[in-house]
């Protein structure tokens, strides 16, 4: 006779215990809809999707560098020349690299490998909530790196021409010290002693 498991305990035949063996079907498919309604709730609804002249790769490794927790998901191709399925403009990118998704700090992030149609400006950045100054000096020094721009207020271009701010998490409550949105004007990195 078949010997079944649950709990720890052992039961000769589920014929003799009906009821247990419905119990655990009933409690694998709670457990089911649980973990797919927590999926579900968890699920990032908006991916920045961002534009890059070709070197989407190089891009991708450079950030999943410079940030902790930081990971390629996917990474898919542009079709072959065999394929027929190219425009004419796409026909140089054959084969290469077409989208990548990558997460930083959990954020859902698609570089597109494309032409150089689109270009970056600062009406678009992010923000980085650093911890301390440490922190912050940490990713001003490496995000400017290579030919990144310093800007004002805490704001940079990356080498891609990407935008960024890096400032400290509590910077809503130091602006709202005296002389402070003053200070925060004359500065290009955020000094967080000078607040």
């Amino acid at each position: 006779m078949p010997v079944f498991i649950f709990n720890n305990q052992s039961f000769e035949s589920f014929e003799h215990n009906k009821l247990s063996y419905k119990m655990l079907i009933i409690c694998s498919l709670i457990m089911f809809i649980i973990l797919i309604k927590l999926i579900i709730k968890h699920m990032q609804k908006i991916t920045p999707n961002l534009w890059f002249e070709g070197n989407a790769k190089e891009a991708v490794d450079f950030y999943v560098s410079v940030f902790k927790d930081a990971k390629v998901l996917n990474i898919s191709y542009y079709p072959s020349l065999e394929e027929g399925a190219l425009a004419d403009f796409q026909k140089s990118m054959a084969g290469k690299v077409l989208a990548i998704d990558f997460e930083l700090f959990g954020q859902k992030f698609t570089a597109i490998n494309a032409g150089p149609e689109f270009k970056f400006n600062e009406s678009v950045s992010f923000l980085v909530a650093c911890k301390d100054q440490d922190e912050i000096d940490y990713y001003w020094k490496k995000l400017t790196a290579d030919g990144g721009q310093e800007s004002v207020c805490g704001w940079l271009k990356d080498k891609y021409g990407l935008s960024w701010q890096i400032a400290p998490q509590n910077m809503d409550e130091l602006i709202k010290k005296s002389g402070a949105f003053k200070v925060m004007m004359g500065q290009k990195k955020i000094i967080i002693a000078d607040y």
